[in-house]
């Protein structure tokens, strides 16, 4: 049944949850920053399980609040971090162009994600963001990158958290992914309560 007060009337605001996900040191903390901040963060400390940035925008005329949801990547932390999966409404995938080993662990993350979060018969809403595009050492040439996205079905971003390139795009990507999806389960909500609605009458015994 459709939870009491759900209504896609389109001026109210869906609340979305968003996590990011990926290696250490890929600059996930950075994409957050820019993307929400419009600034450059340039903290080198570790993320330990997880902090929250919130960024209220509009996609189709629908107002939608981004819960963010930013991880740390080191391994030891990876139990503790597939803990805040739960209830995601989409995921970014990010590693760095710079760093081989960070684009090879993205199957590691995906699968690892995609075990926990509750299986739907859509997929999942995702994008993968390669970071730090305005570094000349580039380990992984975006072809590459392209082909494992496309194989995966996944939108696939280069991004520069430094520069301010294309993060603003990968986020609201996702958000439109995220947005149909939520509408499309909404649907599915409706469509079962009102299958459910003639059998749910108690049947009159005959005395």
């Amino acid at each position: 049944l459709v939870p009491q007060g759900l209504s896609m009337d389109a001026s109210k605001k869906v609340d979305l949850k968003i996590i990011i996900i990926g290696a250490l040191g890929v600059g996930k903390t950075s994409l957050l920053h820019q993307y929400v901040h419009k600034t450059f963060y340039e903290d080198y400390r570790t993320t330990l399980g997880a902090s929250i940035l919130t960024k209220v925008l509009a996609v189709d005329n629908t107002p939608l609040k981004l819960q963010i949801w930013d991880t740390g990547g080191q391994e030891r932390f990876r139990s503790m971090v597939s803990t805040f999966y739960k209830g995601s409404d989409g995921c970014v995938l990010a590693f760095d162009v710079t760093d081989r080993e960070s684009f090879e662990s993205l199957d590691n993350w995906r699968d690892d994600f995609l075990e926990k979060v509750i299986p739907r018969e859509q997929d999942f809403p995702m994008v993968v963001l390669g970071n730090k595009i305005d570094i000349c050492d580039r380990q992984v040439p975006k072809d590459v990158a392209s082909a494992w996205c496309k194989e995966k079905d996944i939108p696939y971003f280069e991004v520069s958290a430094k520069n301010n390139i294309n993060v603003a795009e990968a986020f609201e990507t996702l958000a439109k992914q995220a947005l149909t999806t939520y509408k499309g389960i909404f649907e599915s909500y409706l469509t079962d309560s009102i299958k459910l609605t003639p059998n749910d009458k108690p049947k009159k015994s005959c005395c």
